[in-house]
């Protein structure tokens, strides 16, 4: 999934949360699919983010 889908998702997923909160009677099935939509966006940004413990150990054998 393109990044920038991932961030479009991210921010239709928060105006979601954001105006289902925002009502006087919060409607929870509305919160709960802008949070759901909110965790893909973000899921799918950090499966892309190389894991800093994989960089450490590449370091590490560079320097033996």
């Amino acid at each position: 999934m393109p990044r920038t889908l991932s961030y479009i998702l991210i921010l239709i997923g928060g105006i979601i949360a954001i105006y289902a909160q925002a009502q006087e009677e919060q409607n929870q099935y509305i919160l709960i699919g802008g949070i759901v939509v909110l965790m893909v966006g973000i899921y799918n940004i950090s499966r892309n983010i190389p894991s800093k413990n994989d960089q450490d150990n590449t370091d590490n054998e560079n320097l033996e």
